[in-house]
């Protein structure tokens, strides 16, 4: 049969090997053995299995389904999951310390705070360092780790809340509020603090350390408020015969709490015990003058300034305990003068570090439980612009936390903030930053990182993460609504100089209705609108 014979049988279907009249089963049956030789002749190395498809194995028992579900995960410590099979795997983020959010580039969960990393020997020192810019959530990130760890038996100390931040937080923690003011709540700057009314119970070794560890804060404090009431340091017959009369009060009065105007009383009488620190040589008039600056101050703070009005001329209003989370609330004083913000702060962080050293010692002594705290000195820069002196108390704190088993958060905008009166006060500020083990790292413009990239080797990737988070939210060119930070939230954890860890602050829904730092915008922007909305009212409504 020729070509052209086959291919008329092709075109009329006629032809005696025409299959146009046979079924699909006998063709299928027909070429069978043909198809059968040709993957028979393909070479091995062609044979390659497809696998299975998105909806698994096409042949049966393959399980072909719509749609496969992802595998589920756990996680857990490896304690728990040690014996698990199959694809037990191990993670390179401890989960240890304050549950903080997931991870930004992984599915698992970023965990860690001071307190809880220092008890597992990871860090040498229960401190830490929060620098964001205003508005990302700094407060917020210090307030959920606060809000965690009382379930681990550390209890959160607030020595000065201005706006107040804190206040709803302790409330829910079933802790106590100090609140401060001009007109009502009083903190004495003489008050020995709860350990005062309990030295008779401690051993007499212990009790002579205490109270010579307890007098010498006192010293301190008085020296602080008188300078700040003078404008300048007291000099050194100044601070003798200021001690000396504190310490005449205490033996002729070992039961009592004196206030300002005891010890005013006692420079004025011209105690004998007195004069040789004054150096008067028996004149009284000499006497008068070289004491005069001193009894200048101490009646600035006995009421005598609108300054200070009584806030430290009565008796302390409300006693601190140290069984309890605890905040002062400061927000009364925040409009007023810095002089007296200044003040303040530093009488409720002797109050408090006092407390805190006695709650120690009584431990010690085998007559409280032992108690662990963190201390939270959120804003700052508020503490370190007031005085020059200041910088040296806040060294002070942070540099007696392990003795005292304290743990510390501190917390400011950005290094800039740390950049205070002269060069030597800004290094020990930078120091506070240096010294912390844990830094949390928000937004955060490159001005604003100072030392950071040096001593926490910030890497390029770091820092342009750092920078990305600082940009403010866009507006909507639809709606007119800006969008939040893109940074809100999002911080860099870091330990040390290790690489930091990215993460999204995750909040519970109870934590959510704590405290909100732009109530005071929402509720002013709501009434902005209302009163927009009735202007157009009146508009809609006028006749011109």
């Amino acid at each position: 049969m020729t070509s052209s014979d086959r291919n008329d049988d092709r075109a009329d279907g006629q032809g005696m090997f025409s299959t146009r009249s046979l079924s699909r089963r006998e063709r299928k049956a027909l070429y069978a053995p043909v198809k059968a030789t040709q993957r028979s002749s393909k070479p091995r190395s062609q044979q390659v299995d497809p696998g299975p498809g998105p909806m698994g194995w096409a042949r049966p028992g393959g399980g072909r389904t719509l749609k496969v579900s992802q595998t589920p995960e756990f996680r857990a410590p490896t304690v728990q999951v040690c014996g698990m099979y199959p694809f037990g795997v191990g993670s390179s983020l401890a989960l240890i310390g304050t549950p903080l959010g997931p991870h930004l580039e992984g599915r698992g969960m970023v965990c860690g705070d001071p307190v809880s990393y220092f008890a597992e020997g990871l860090i040498n020192n229960p401190s830490a360092f929060c620098l964001a810019r205003p508005g990302t959530g700094k407060s917020t990130l210090l307030r959920h780790i606060a809000g965690y760890l009382p379930a681990k038996g550390v209890l959160p100390i607030v020595l000065s809340d201005w706006k107040p931040d804190y206040v709803d937080l302790v409330k829910r923690l079933e802790g106590q509020v100090i609140k401060l003011g001009r007109a009502s709540g009083f903190v004495n700057p003489l008050d020995p603090g709860p350990l005062g009314k309990r030295l008779t119970d401690l051993p007499e070794d212990v009790r002579a350390r205490v109270r010579a560890n307890m007098r010498g804060r006192r010293s301190n404090v008085m020296e602080g408020l008188c300078a700040l009431a003078l404008g300048s340091d007291l000099v050194a017959h100044e601070r003798s015969v200021l001690s000396r009369a504190m310490e005449v009060w205490d033996n002729d009065n070992p039961d009592r709490v004196p206030v300002v105007h005891d010890i005013l009383r006692i420079i004025e009488g011209r105690q004998p015990a007195l004069r040789r620190f004054a150096g008067d040589h028996g004149d009284n008039a000499r006497y008068d003058e070289r004491v005069q600056r001193l009894v200048d101050a101490l009646n600035a703070l006995d009421g005598g300034s609108e300054t200070f009005g009584r806030v430290f001329a009565e008796p302390t209003s409300t006693d601190l305990h140290l069984d309890r989370a605890v905040v002062f609330d400061l927000s009364e004083f925040e409009e007023m003068d810095p002089i007296l913000q200044a003040g303040v702060q530093l009488v409720c962080w002797s109050y408090g570090s006092t407390a805190v050293s006695g709650a120690k010692a009584l431990a010690d002594a085998g007559l409280a439980p032992r108690r662990t705290y963190l201390l939270i000195m959120d804003e700052l820069w508020r503490a370190l612009r007031a005085a020059p002196f200041m910088v040296d108390r806040v060294d002070e704190i942070t540099r007696m936390n392990r003795t005292l088993g304290l743990g510390q958060l501190l917390c400011t905008h950005g290094m800039d903030d740390l950049k205070v009166h002269d060069d030597q006060a800004t290094a020990k500020a930078w120091g506070f930053v240096s010294r912390s083990e844990i830094v949390y790292l928000g937004g955060l413009n490159p001005g604003e990182m100072g030392n950071l990239e040096e001593v926490f080797a910030l890497s390029r990737t770091e820092k342009d993460l750092l920078t990305s988070w600082a940009e403010g939210g866009q507006v909507n060119p639809v709606t007119g609504e800006k969008a939040p930070p893109r940074g809100r939230g999002k911080f860099l954890f870091k330990v040390g100089k290790k690489a930091g860890v990215p993460f999204k602050l995750d909040l519970l829904d109870v934590e959510t209705g704590v405290h909100d730092t732009n109530r005071a915008w929402a509720d002013q922007i709501e009434a902005m609108q209302r009163a927009g909305a009735d202007d157009v009212d009146d508009l809609d409504s006028a006749t011109y």
